[in-house]
């Protein structure tokens, strides 16, 4: 049975409001412990730490009242690219010399460290991609733009366009989920006119690749369409690259903000701890 419901599957880019504390944080607090649980995923390589942090980046999903199935749902599409980086890992990484091999036949060898590797190259690639749907899901496009320029601003005085660079981020992650639902669009159409598209099953790759590429030129003219409807939208607007700008949204801080970032902080600190500081010993 032929599936095309892409956007169902695209958590990256949307807002869900919801009555929760995660919500109601500021979100340039946000975007700050953001960044310092992107850093423990990328920083520390300890198997146990990246569990941990995947285990507390669930926690927060449940805190931010957002269902959990949702979250999971935007992992589904990278599945195959997830399987696919398992057995590149678990077949051709490099392991220590305190690795035990469980395999070895010709050039086929496996051994425990590989599949540590593996399964901590996929925590990571899962931590990065719940927190990343975390932020959107639960900051608003217009707060998360106000976040970003007001965390960025001390780089304005090495003459770089904050604002031009927030205003290009923003618009690309609004187009994520508009391009879900053009690309959409676009697999209807032409599986109504008799295109295969959707009944291949998620093993097989290359057939699913070669359904893609119909849909590629009309899902870039439509984007380019996009953008020039967007260009001549903010030009109406009064918009000028370059020009300062003022604002009528006040980010005012609270007491929670404040133990929200400390305790990021405190545990980013221990998982830092516990990585470098008992080598140094």
């Amino acid at each position: 049975m032929a599936n095309f419901e892409l956007t169902r599957y695209i958590t990256i880019g949307r807002y869900v409001p919801r009555d929760s504390f995660i919500h109601r944080l500021d979100p340039r607090i946000k975007l700050l412990c953001f960044v310092l649980w992107v850093f423990a995923v990328s920083a520390f390589s300890s198997i146990i730490i990246q569990f941990v942090l995947l285990l507390l980046t669930t926690v927060l999903f449940l805190l931010a009242k957002l269902p959990l199935g949702y979250a999971l749902s935007g992992v589904r599409p990278a599945v195959p690219l997830i399987g696919i980086m398992l057995i590149f890992e678990i077949l051709f990484a490099r392991s220590g010399p305190d690795a035990t091999v469980l395999v070895h036949a010709g050039w086929l060898r496996v051994t425990t460290g590989g599949i540590a590797l593996a399964l901590l190259s996929v925590t990571r690639f899962l931590s990065i991609v719940w927190l990343v749907s975390l932020l959107t899901l639960s900051t608003s496009l217009s707060n998360l733009t106000h976040a970003l320029e007001q965390v960025l601003s001390p780089l304005r005085f090495a003459r770089i366009p904050v604002g031009d660079i927030v205003m290009m981020l923003t618009i690309a992650l609004r187009f994520v989920p508009l391009l879900g639902e053009e690309a959409e669009r676009l697999m209807k159409a032409q599986a109504a006119r008799g295109a295969d598209f959707g009944t291949a099953r998620w093993w097989q790759i290359i057939r699913r690749t070669k359904s893609v590429f119909p849909i590629l030129i009309p899902l870039f003219v439509g984007a380019l369409h996009r953008g020039e409807t967007l260009v001549m939208a903010m030009e109406v607007r009064g918009y000028r690259p370059g020009q300062k700008r003022t604002s009528y949204v006040s980010l005012e801080g609270r007491k929670t903000d404040a133990i929200s970032l400390v305790a990021s902080v405190i545990v980013v600190g221990f998982f830092a701890w516990c990585t470098w500081g008992w080598h140094l010993r």
